[in-house]
């Protein structure tokens, strides 16, 4: 399933049929599945800006108990905390710390390191660091302010709504505004994050170029592009969680939590245009078809990124 911002479609192979047929919203669900929309633009958005996904999920996502704050993280959006400086700066990496000391997840290990605008008015960035040594057990978090780039430099699995999906040391994903992830590490992992308020990443328009260089959606292709990207199998777990299962969600800026007695990751089947996504940055041509033909004869690149995250598999075989 490739290309930027296409319509997918996809059902766990353990469910046949999940997908209802010519009906977004039926009085009756196969499988007895609830159907949600998540909508990543107003309703009333053109049609080709219009960014929404239909979840088809074992029990509704709004089934937790109250959210209340949550002192975890180091978040902010409050950039006069700082006085301006236009000295050059630097900083020393975050450490992580050793996990016998002080186990630390994607969420506890997030850092703000600068930004601008505030996600109340939907206009801004931030750029945050995370470092952690542990993986979320039963936990999950989803933006509520914005869209999170993400590229990881350790060795980790993440597991949106959508499906699983594994990124690689020289891949980005995107994380979209409200979907639910968990974040699993097979070690020490540091990584960044760019976060956008109010709108999504999107392709810039090329112009007269466009034809041949990086606004193409088409895969497979005699260049790769900046479009060819990945979205995810659908996959369900069934998983009730007597001790609870916490759902952290990031609204204005800070950390809020509820508890349920379910795994959110219930989605049987899916289908639009508003999923979570990866792109391989060695795919990506810098300047033009000169730069890419040195970096593929001098094999740069290759060989050199252990598996960290690829998108999840049907058949492992």
């Amino acid at each position: 399933m490739s290309g930027f911002g296409n319509e997918h479609v996809s059902e766990d192979p353990r469910c046949p049929g999940a997908l209802p047929e010519g009906q977004n919203n039926p009085q009756v669900c196969p499988y007895g599945l609830y159907a949600e929309q998540l909508s990543g633009s107003a309703f009333t958005c053109p049609r080709p800006t219009n960014k929404r996904s239909w979840l088809y999920r074992i029990l509704p996502s709004v089934c937790h108990k109250p959210f209340e704050p949550l002192e975890e993280g180091h978040l902010t959006h409050d950039w006069d905390e700082v006085e301006p400086d236009p000295n050059q700066l630097r900083w020393k990496p975050f450490e992580i710390p050793k996990a016998p000391q002080n186990k630390m997840d994607f969420v506890s290990g997030l850092h703000t390191l600068c930004g601008a605008g505030e996600p109340r008015g939907r206009n801004g960035i931030a750029i945050h660091i995370f470092v952690c040594n542990t993986s979320m057990l039963n936990r999950c978090l989803y933006n509520s302010d914005g869209d999170f780039l993400i590229g990881d430099k350790g060795s980790c699995s993440s597991q949106p709504e959508f499906g699983k999906m594994l990124v690689e040391p020289n891949e980005i994903c995107v994380i979209q505004q409200g979907m639910r992830f968990s974040v699993e590490v097979f070690g020490e992992t540091r990584g960044y994050i760019l976060e956008v308020y109010g709108a999504h990443f999107e392709l810039p328009d090329l112009g007269p170029i466009a034809l041949a260089s990086l606004s193409l959606s088409q895969e497979p292709m005699a260049w790769p592009t900046l479009a060819t990207s990945w979205c995810l199998f659908a996959w369900y777990e069934d998983r009730q969680v007597p001790r609870g299962y916490t759902v952290i969600s990031k609204y204005q800026g800070k950390l809020f939590a509820a508890q349920q007695a379910f795994s959110p990751f219930n989605v049987v089947a899916w289908h639009g245009n508003y999923t979570p996504y990866k792109y391989h940055l060695e795919k990506f041509m810098v300047i033009n078809s000169v730069a890419f033909d040195h970096a593929v004869s001098s094999g740069a690149g290759q060989g050199k990124a252990s598996a960290l995250w690829v998108p999840y598999q049907r058949n492992p075989s």
